[in-house]
């Protein structure tokens, strides 16, 4: 009998035992389970999240509708978006920064960069307060202006978002590009009529003359850019709106057929000049029975000095104005992005052909940083084809 008890006592802490161990194994595994799930769903998170960080369709220069990244796991493990802005005290949220915002805002800052210096020489050099430096001064406010207004602009977008902040600051970006066009423009006549009426034209160009001629396009751009903010825009109409928000489809298409009719007057004014210069280098060869290879190679140069400049101009600003055109609101925001980006590259090579290429800013370039250089060559006013 006693024998029978003690075998029932083993058996049943026998038993207890082995339910302990498989219970304990049970809770393992389902750990495991659990962490290697959490794991597995998070790690598609944020992949998922990252995917779209990348390509974001964003309001921004085009977006149709506004998305903001909230990513967040459900009990069963599967995804679940929302379209708003995470909840947070206000700042700049830096989940919700688009990339290629970014990459503007580091253009913009390149940009300025680059004019502030070209203005500074240009203010502080009297030998530079000719008329045809005043046309390079000109562009490079224009610049510089672009490059603030692509950073406030993406300031006010992450900081201070505002849909009045937001017409100020598409409205001055307007503004300062398409001075920087005109600029352009001013620049290419002031080359053409320096060749075609060498004799006289000097004589008869004068700096109130210049400062009137800027005075003119500047006003021009400035009415460019106050149009968002006097009514012409698309925050009452969503239907309205262009790839550039919050710009209509009707004035985004006026600047397209402005710049292609600037384009347009470039192009021929460029031809004439390479009419003209082909033409001295012909005149200058039938007075010495030969080209010699000096003046053939300097016409060269500066044939090709003119495709250069035509060529980043064009190759920088057609791809964005033809997708104005064609583009719409509901295309992805990136074709809008891809397109911009390279147009305000523009502004960035602007002051290495028109500024830092020329003999008299590298002079004041040495005066500016090295205040002991002293040249001994006095300064000259070169001729806008020079520049």
């Amino acid at each position: 009998m006693a024998s029978d008890f003690a075998t029932m006592l083993t058996s049943s802490k026998k038993q207890k035992r082995d339910k302990e161990r498989q219970a304990s194994s049970f809770q393992g595994n389902f750990l495991e389970e659990s962490n290697t799930s959490y794991c597995s769903r998070e790690l598609n998170c944020l992949i998922y999240a990252f995917l779209i960080w990348l390509n974001p369709d964003s309001p921004r220069y085009g977006g149709s509708r506004s998305v903001g990244l909230e990513v967040m796991l459900n009990r069963n493990g599967s995804l679940e978006l929302s379209s708003q802005l995470p909840a947070g005290p206000p700042g700049l949220l830096l989940s919700a920064v688009n990339p290629w915002d970014v990459l503007l805002c580091v253009s913009g800052t390149v940009i300025a960069g680059e004019n502030a210096l070209v203005v500074a020489l240009i203010a502080s050099t009297p030998a530079l307060r000719t008329p045809m430096f005043v046309l390079v001064g000109s562009l490079a406010t224009a610049d510089l202006l672009a490059g603030c207004s692509l950073i406030l602009h993406f300031v006010f977008q992450y900081v201070v978002p505002s849909e009045t902040v937001s017409l100020l600051t598409v409205g001055f970006l307007v503004a300062s590009f398409a001075a920087s066009v005109s600029s352009l423009l001013a620049i290419t006549v002031d080359r053409y009529l320096s060749l075609y009426n060498a004799l006289t034209y000097y004589s008869r160009r004068t700096l109130l003359g210049v400062h009137l001629l800027l005075a003119a396009t500047w006003t021009v751009s400035l009415g460019l850019g106050l149009l968002p903010v006097l009514g012409w825009n698309c925050l009452g109409a969503p239907a309205s709106c262009s790839v550039v928000r919050p710009l209509t489809r009707s004035h985004v298409a006026l600047l397209s057929a402005a710049f292609f009719v600037v384009f347009g007057v470039m192009l021929h004014l460029y031809v004439r000049i390479c009419q003209v210069v082909w033409r001295h280098a012909h005149q200058i060869a039938l007075q010495q029975h030969c080209l010699a290879p000096p003046h053939l190679a300097a016409t060269r140069k500066g044939v090709g000095t003119l495709a250069v400049v035509l060529g980043t101009f064009g190759v920088s600003w057609l791809p964005f104005a033809i997708y104005c055109v064609v583009g719409s609101q509901e295309d992805p925001a990136i074709y809008t992005y891809a397109t911009l980006l390279p147009a305000t590259y523009n502004s960035m090579i602007n002051p290495i052909i028109y500024a830092f290429r020329n003999q008299e800013i590298q002079r004041a370039l040495w005066l500016l940083f090295c205040g002991c250089f002293q040249s001994k060559v006095p300064f000259r006013s070169r001729s806008p084809s020079e520049v």
